[in-house]
């Protein structure tokens, strides 16, 4: 008999709802096969069998929230199917029954801490077929791979997060549970505080409202932060992108505003790279790609999907994508590795009229900017006055990171681009 476990999708993860069984119970599974939907604090994703055998119950019923992570929720039995391979048992070395009888016991109330014997060479890899999707395409060499799923198995976990030619990587700072960084001081109840109970309607804190409110506050907490604003003129842009979306009509593809930021962002990371950093207690981490996460609202909170290499790539290819994205993030439809990590963030609240606002940083990055609306306003060029088109943006530093003249030189490089686009493509 094998637990099947909720799984962690993403490395914040600590609870989720579980929303679709696709299997039941006498149903026959082999590893690989898609059996259930769970959603997350930021979206719904697909959970692989690891394991063959026939569905013998069904432990946590459809639609259950609050499910912990590691938590049972089927059970599978051998069946008709054809049961996993175990993998070949070492040599046991000796031991006294003394010693032998804890670490059963130990084995026995958790299983998930029972770590499989070095792989001799030659011998068999276990993994899941997501497992070793994702490592043929991040070029990983799963004999290196520590599995943590049944009997040893690796399993998407296990590779999301390992690079080619080492190891796998500890959880950052920036990941780990907030009990672990320190607690926020207790919250007093509205009644407390002196609003009377009844005079108001309570919704409760779903998933991606929690995540997004523990991230936030400790970011704002224990990140040493300070904003840099300037203003932009952007006539020239909004007439280049006029002239760039008559040429691209033919193909469907129109270009935001917003896209052109986009790009300018990550051209000026390239230009300026030490505003394309991390704080981590080894040392200042220098991304080689500028991956811009740009924020979205969607029912109950936000989520940021990733532009990876935006530097690389046309505003036809950050149109589409950036539409894509959208698209799935409000449906919650985003793979983990479509809104974890990023270099840098964009948030613009332009089409709401926001003149200007201070982002909070999303860890683990080192800034985020801030974008407001673009509109019609005085400004002096010699001595006379014009009216020019004026956008007011925010870049929010970590301190630790960025600094004054840092950020600086990075909104000059950025205003540049913004206000002469064809010095995107020099």
């Amino acid at each position: 008999m094998t637990d099947i476990l909720m799984p962690a999708l993403s490395p914040t993860m600590e609870e989720g709802t579980l929303a679709k069984w696709l299997v039941k119970k006498g149903d026959t599974v082999s590893a690989g096969d898609v059996i259930a939907e769970i959603e997350t604090d930021k979206a719904t994703m697909e959970v692989e069998a690891v394991d063959e055998g026939v569905v013998e119950e069904i432990l946590v019923p459809a639609g259950t929230e609050g499910v912990k992570v590691n938590a049972p929720i089927a059970r599978l039995s051998g069946g008709s199917a054809a049961p996993a391979a175990a993998p070949p048992k070492p040599e046991p070395a000796a031991e006294t029954p003394a010693a032998a009888q804890p670490r059963k016991e130990a084995a026995q109330a958790r299983p998930e801490l029972v770590q499989p014997a070095p792989r001799a060479e030659g011998e068999r890899v276990f993994a899941s077929p997501l497992a070793r999707r994702i490592a043929a395409q991040k070029g990983l060499d799963l004999a290196s791979i520590k599995g943590s799923g049944p009997r040893g198995r690796i399993i998407e976990r296990d590779v999301k997060d390992a690079k080619p030619g080492a190891p796998k990587a500890a959880p950052s700072a920036a990941a780990a549970p907030a009990e672990r960084r320190g607690e926020s001081r207790p919250v007093q109840s509205l009644q407390q505080m002196g609003i009377p109970e009844g005079s108001y309607d309570l919704i409760p804190l779903d998933g991606m409202r929690k995540t997004v409110a523990r991230r936030m506050t400790d970011s704002f907490r224990d990140v040493p932060h300070f904003p840099l604003t300037i203003d932009l003129e952007i006539d020239r842009l909004l007439e280049a992108r006029v002239r760039i979306n008559s040429m691209l009509e033919k193909d469907g593809v129109k270009v935001s505003v917003n896209d052109i930021i986009l790009k300018a962002a990550a051209v000026a990371l390239k230009r300026v790279p030490e505003a394309n950093a991390s704080y981590t207690p080894e040392g200042i981490a220098l991304h080689h790609h500028a991956d811009i996460a740009m924020a979205v609202a969607v029912e109950g909170g936000l989520i940021t999907p990733i532009v990876r290499k935006c530097e690389t790539k046309g505003l036809a290819e950050i149109a589409r994508e950036t539409k894509d994205l959208a698209e799935r993030a409000r449906n919650r439809k985003l793979k983990p590795e479509e809104f974890q990590g990023g270099t840098f963030s964009v948030s613009n609240l332009g089409m709401f009229g926001i003149k200007t606002f201070a982002s909070i940083i999303n860890e683990p990055q080192g800034a985020i900017l801030s974008v407001g609306v673009g509109e019609k306003r005085p400004v002096v060029r010699g001595d006379q006055l014009a009216i020019a088109t004026v956008m007011s943006v925010t870049m929010t530093c970590d301190h630790r990171v960025v600094d004054g003249a840092t950020g600086a030189r990075w909104l000059e490089a950025f205003r540049t681009l913004i206000e002469e686009p064809l010095a995107m493509i020099a």
